[in-house]
């Protein structure tokens, strides 16, 4: 079995108010690419210097250089372009969201620009204590961005689309690899949002993409970009939404946990949402195969309120009742910032809120 590290992070950390002024800046050709960098440069590493002081057990670069967790699809191909107020497809708690918005949206056949999240490794490689992981987005998430309106001229299948973003998400995954990065993570929210009926018809049976190909045919590409690599450890997010703290479904993996977990062999680590009733029961981890790691995401990273120690060890307690204790982790529920706005939390309770996992996770695994 590959390492476990106890304490862990999910990748994203709030963005300061001087990158984000940074970022539009340079997109209005205000500042240059060499300002905007030594300014990234500049709090990735702040964000490696605090999760390394908190304790954790291994750390990402705080995603600093993107504009959000999946921009590797909206930033870097060719194919995408800006559409004027598209109607929301984002539901559930997502209220934040408008009913319109302008989206970025496949327009024609994509392909990858440059590699994408390389600079990011060995730019943080060269600065950490720990070990180095680096989070990608799922080749499905670029659903958000297919419809028959204004896709179907590039592709009339939107599985045809998705077996092309596997292809550049693996591409990505290749070059990380052969750079040395052993630790690779998946953001796959998608996949979670299929456990929620209204979701489901929402989100894409409305949108002409079918939810019930996307759990089967969907969940072997996502296992294809984790294809064996040797020496790199393959982990798998699952979550129900992340966008300025709000949520979009909700539903307990049980039903289709076989699926979920079975299809997703060639991931070592599959790290769970489980901060609170919308992920169901802990009773579920009984699907996920015994050779892997479950990481339990127990604290939130949407609100400020910090978890009482006690009541997580607890928690990791009573999932142990359902997956053996010596093959699980802690870490929080998402990241603190899918998007560039980042969730409604302070810059000290994400800080505390990391500490917390990480001296947790000592004592629950001594």
């Amino acid at each position: 079995m590959n390492a476990i590290y106890r304490a862990e992070v999910l990748g994203s950390l709030l963005r300061p108010a001087l990158l984000k002024d940074a970022r539009a800046a340079f997109s209005a050709g205000r500042i240059s690419v060499t300002d905007l960098k030594q300014i990234e440069d500049r709090y990735v590493d702040a964000s490696i210097a605090m999760q390394e002081a908190v304790g954790l057990d291994v750390i990402a670069d705080g995603e600093m250089r993107r504009s959000w967790f999946s921009g590797l699809f909206t930033d870097q191909l060719e194919g995408i372009g800006q559409v004027p107020a598209l109607k929301a497809r984002l539901t559930g708690e997502g209220a934040a969201v408008p009913k319109e918005y302008d989206v970025p949206m496949v327009l024609g056949k994509i392909r990858r620009r440059r590699p994408w999240a390389t600079e990011e490794y060995v730019y943080a490689r060269a600065r950490a204590l720990k070990p180095v992981k680096v989070a990608l987005p799922s080749p499905l998430m670029i659903f958000l961005h297919w419809s028959p309106e204004h896709s179907t001229a590039a592709y009339t299948d939107p599985f045809k689309l998705f077996a092309d973003t596997t292809e550049v998400v693996r591409a990505e995954v290749e070059e990380l690899a052969a750079i040395g990065c052993t630790y690779i993570q998946i953001d796959a929210p998608e996949v979670c949002l299929l456990l929620d009926p209204a979701f489901c018809k929402s989100g894409f049976d409305d949108h002409g993409i079918s939810s019930k190909r996307a759990l089967i045919e969907g969940m072997e590409m996502v296992n294809a970009v984790a294809a064996p690599i040797p020496g790199v450890t393959f982990g798998l997010h699952y979550c129900r939404g992340n966008f300025k703290g709000a949520w979009f479904g909700q539903g307990d993996y049980g039903p289709v946990a076989r699926d979920l977990f079975g299809r997703a062999s060639n991931y070592q680590t599959m790290l769970l949402e489980y901060d609170d009733a919308r992920s169901g029961s802990f009773e579920a981890l009984r699907a996920v195969p015994d050779d892997k790691v479950v990481v339990l995401g127990l604290v939130s990273s949407k609100t400020n309120t910090l978890e009482p120690a006690d009541e997580l060890i607890n928690r990791i307690d009573e999932a142990a009742q359902y997956f053996p204790r010596e093959q699980m982790a802690l870490s929080t529920q998402c990241g603190f910032a899918s998007v560039l706005e980042g969730n409604p939390v302070s810059v000290e309770a994400q800080e505390a809120k990391l500490r917390l996992v990480a001296e947790v996770a000592h004592r629950a695994w001594k």
